[in-house]
């Protein structure tokens, strides 16, 4: 499907094929996969799927036309964020323009600091309104992988018999989430994959169990294809009553051995106010890459 373009010139080219975006902004992104990653995991996952009319693909380039960042707005929970890669200043000044021009509302924003900071800025300029941030996150890429105490149980992949359990993990994951930055419990719960996207992600082979020695879930851990090159670590849960145990060191780095006996660089997200699962994963040999954010812009 065609893409059309609006800003200066050809700044701002809009697509709403995810494979003519990574036609044109696959170098670019090849050339950063670990900051890219959500970005190129999302597209090589949706290009398999008919184009979503509602969302979209944004690359930015110069005056001389080469690329200098890249976005998109594909997120299937309300109020549907835009994720932004790094871009040049202006250039996202000028993209919440754009939007605002084309009457695109948009009450949050994800992604790459300072370029979602000075989207926001401009957007709740021109609408109003305020910015406030829901959540600082860092990404991190695993340098040498350091191997952790050693804890009893082992790593099983996750089946379609699991959905259940995976769920309501997942809500758990994300609720506590909240809690630990001191956050409203529920604040994300939008963010909620549905039953079939955990389907999908269960039949892909996505998700990890630590079981212990009678063979019963204590942890859960995911992993996403690698795109890129690159493959990302998330989520990472244990229940309460859990932790403590080393089932979240032990699968992380089992399932960080798998990523890199494909040849591939492992990558995650850590909540900046979580400093227990930093300093979790720092001691197994992740390094901080990028700073990120999500911004709610209010009014």
């Amino acid at each position: 499907m065609p893409g059309h373009n609006v800003g200066m010139g050809d700044r701002l080219q809009f697509l709403l094929d995810p494979g003519e975006f990574l036609a044109a902004a696959g170098d670019r992104l090849a050339a950063d996969p670990v900051v890219s990653t959500v970005v190129t995991t999302t597209a090589h996952r949706l290009r398999s799927q008919p184009p979503d009319a509602d969302s979209w693909w944004v690359v930015v380039r110069d005056g001389d036309g080469a690329v200098v960042g890249a976005g998109m707005r594909t997120a299937p929970f309300r109020p549907r964020p835009p994720f932004l890669l790094p871009m040049p200043g202006d250039a996202a000044v000028e993209l919440a323009r754009a939007l605002h021009e084309r009457g695109e509302a948009v009450a949050a924003v994800n992604g790459a600091l300072p370029a979602v900071e000075l989207f926001a800025a401009e957007t709740a300029r021109l609408r109003g309104g305020s910015v406030r941030v829901a959540r600082h996150t860092r990404l991190h890429e695993l340098g040498d992988l350091v191997p952790p105490a050693t804890a009893p149980g082992t790593l099983r992949v996750a089946t379609e018999d699991d959905l259940d359990l995976a769920e309501a993990w997942f809500a758990a994951f994300m609720g506590d989430a909240d809690e630990q930055a001191g956050r409203p419990r529920g604040a994300n719960a939008d963010e909620m994959p549905s039953r079939d996207d955990l389907l999908r992600r269960l039949r892909a082979g996505g998700l990890w169990f630590w079981v212990d020695e009678d063979a019963h879930p204590v942890h859960m851990t995911g992993d996403t294809p690698p795109s890129f090159g690159v493959a990302r670590i998330g989520p990472v849960y244990t229940p309460p009553q859990q932790r403590g145990r080393g089932w979240a060191s032990n699968a992380v780095f089992e399932v960080s051995q798998r990523i890199l006996a494909q040849g591939a660089r492992a990558c995650l997200f850590t909540d900046q106010e979580n400093p227990l699962s930093n300093k979790v994963y720092a001691a197994l040999g992740y390094r901080p890459v990028v700073d990120m954010a999500n911004l709610v812009i209010d009014g």
